[in-house]
């Protein structure tokens, strides 16, 4: 007889955590990890809330000199240029630029930058070439600087995550830290912009983190808070527009608003195609796309020339139309030129963000639509303003399938509380509107599917992590006596026998009923290869090294045992006693929790109407 596969004298020994998976020795380290990356959020935050006040500063410095030929770093907008007829040209100067940094830089800093962001989370483990932190924030500055009709919030946001991948990549962090640190910087640029600390968060969590945790929101919260301390110390402490006070016609209004809602959701999605559109008809050109830029750009400066406000961020405009200071005929220029000078701007590759032109449009289109409506139905008496702060949430909102942060967002930039239901109602028609017509793709995802890279913006919670081992498990044990020789389990298998064919594993129990060992189908092809006879004691051939679980783990729990040790099966066993069996539990166990949930979505079950009958 040839020499056992294994020691048999060798006791069984059970390891409960798998690879230190669940083990409670990783609790202290895990807050102490949670600690430090919420040290590296604040001064991630800190710092981006410096950089977007520079970026802010950089802007001014490129308008002042290119529009009114001063050196001031003033945020100012170049509509009030006195250039004639040469303002045409100015945007492609900045075209031709950021074309050759894009070129020869690096292309991830065209875009507005947050599906850059989305993509390196998802794609690429939250990791950002150092490059796209310096040459984004100054790309942007000089596309804007020129004329460009573009926001600084999707560069900022961008270079923000790009400075907490850069310092997650420079200690030693994993993916999923790295991922924490990048979400940081992106909703502290955000919150340093705008003054917006809570839409800030939510931005993080719903564009980039796809999950609420508190190993996330603790550094989240404390990065947005810092930056948005250093927004108040460097530009003040008030909201971003400074408005009057609205009269939001709630609940007389709400018919209103419903129609508004659905005319918000046509318009993000009409925005979102127009702008894909318009980069394939750049992509068929046939010149070398360093020049599309400064294309882009040249269709800027004509629209630029008759409507002087779509050059630059705008925010004077979007604070003269939230005030209600625009004529309706001047609100309806910026409502058409302004998209369509951005389509063409952005859509050409350039560098820019899309925040601000897009509340521009929308809310220019809130107002017009108010004006509309109090022309037809002058009893209506709907304020323009309300309805275009209602409508410059909702758009883009609906757009990035952020609703949520856009009706925060809308809250915290004029902080009246009286804006939170029609912004709650109308954002979420709009919502519906664009997942009815754009189910797989968001304005923020369009770019990276057409890659291939598909993202699913929606999360809920881990069904696994809702289910305990005992709820699934297979209590009928597949077990077989130590004194059970290699060719008799050989000979059960060809037969099929039920008991042994049911499972790819089988325990080997000891004398007393006790757990010795598992046995596979592998095991046994690799003791008849070493012992064609079957001669050998299938305890000879079993593993007695097991990852062990127990019956009040949760499936999440077991099946983190199971990849980090690429096992296919588990012993469930009493947590007193060990080596008392009283369960299998295999991956068809944990697809068993799959498809109850699948069965609670789609299986409907009988109501209490149709199931009464009356007693005869």
């Amino acid at each position: 007889m040839k020499e056992p596969l294994r020691n048999h004298s060798a006791p069984a020994t059970f390891t409960a955590t798998g690879a230190q998976v669940g083990d409670v020795r990783l609790a202290e380290p895990a807050q102490f990890r949670m600690l430090l990356i919420s040290f590296l959020a604040g001064g991630v935050g800190l710092l981006a809330g410096v950089i977007a006040y520079a970026l802010y500063k950089l802007i001014g410095l490129f308008t002042n000199i290119v529009f009114y030929h001063r050196f001031a770093a003033e945020f100012i907008s170049p509509r009030h240029n006195q250039l004639g007829g040469w303002v045409i040209l100015v945007p492609a100067i900045g075209g031709i630029i950021v074309g050759f940094m894009a070129k020869y830089g690096t292309p991830k800093i065209k875009g507005h930058g947050i599906p850059e962001a989305m993509e390196a989370v998802l794609f690429n483990r939250s990791r950002i070439q150092p490059r796209v932190a310096i040459l984004k924030p100054i790309s942007a500055a000089i596309a804007i600087g020129t004329g460009g009709p573009f926001g600084a919030e999707g560069p900022i946001i961008q270079t923000g995550g790009a400075i907490g991948s850069l310092v997650g990549q420079v200690l030693h962090a994993t993916a999923s830290e790295r991922k924490v640190l990048l979400a940081c910087g992106a909703a502290a640029g955000m919150s340093a912009t705008f003054n917006t600390p809570i839409a800030g968060v939510i931005l993080a969590i719903e564009l980039l983190l796809f999950e609420f945790k508190s190993r996330s929101f603790i550094p989240l919260v404390i990065a947005s808070t810092l930056a948005t301390a250093v927004h108040m110390q460097l530009l003040g402490a008030g909201p971003m527009f400074k408005v009057a006070a609205m009269d939001f016609n709630i609940p007389r209004a709400l018919l209103f608003y419903l129609l508004l809602g659905v005319i918000c959701g046509l318009a993000a999605v009409g925005f979102s195609k127009l702008l894909y559109w318009t980069e394939d008809q750049f992509e068929k050109l046939p010149i070398d796309e360093l020049w599309w830029p400064a294309i882009g750009a040249l269709g800027l400066g004509i629209i630029g020339y008759f409507v002087p406000r779509v050059l630059g961020v705008g925010y004077d405009t979007i604070g003269d139309i939230l005030n209600a200071s625009l004529a309706w005929k001047l609100l309806l220029v910026v409502m058409l030129a302004k998209p369509v000078a951005l389509v063409i701007s952005l859509g050409s590759g350039t560098s820019g963000g899309l925040l601000a032109p897009m509340f521009m449009s929308s809310a220019a289109m809130g107002g017009v639509f108010a004006m509309a409506i109090n022309r037809i139905f002058p009893a209506a008496n709907l304020s323009p303003g309300a309805f275009a702060l209602v409508a410059m949430g909702a758009v883009f909102g609906s757009a990035s399938r952020a609703t949520f942060t856009f009706i925060i967002f809308a809250f915290e930039i004029t902080r009246d509380y009286n804006s939170v239901l029609p912004l709650m109602l109308v954002s979420v028609i709009a919502d519906g509107i664009a997942m009815l017509l754009m189910p797989r793709a968001s304005i923020m995802t369009e770019k990276l599917a057409r890659r291939g890279l598909y993202i699913h913006q929606e999360y809920e919670t881990d069904v696994l992590q809702q289910v305990t081992v005992a709820e699934t498990m297979d209590k009928d044990i597949p077990a077989l006596p130590a004194s059970m020789k290699i060719s008799e389990l050989s000979d059960r298998i060809s037969r099929h026998d039920v008991e042994v064919s049911r499972h790819q594993g089988m325990f080997v129990m000891d004398s007393t009923g006790q757990l010795a060992g598992l046995i596979t189908r592998g095991d046994v092809m690799r003791a008849l290869a070493i012992d064609p006879c079957g001669n050998t004691g299938v305890l000879d051939a079993a593993s007695r090294d097991l990852i062990i679980t127990y019956p009040d783990e949760s499936l999440h729990e077991a099946a983190a045992k199971m990849l980090r040790n690429n096992i296919g099966r588990l012993p469930v066993v009493d947590r007193d006693q060990p080596q008392r069996v009283v369960g299998y539990l295999g991956r068809s166990g944990i697809m068993a929790a799959r498809l109850c949930r699948l069965d609670e979505e789609h299986v409907r079950e009988p109501g209490w109407v149709g199931s009464w009958k009356p007693a005869k």
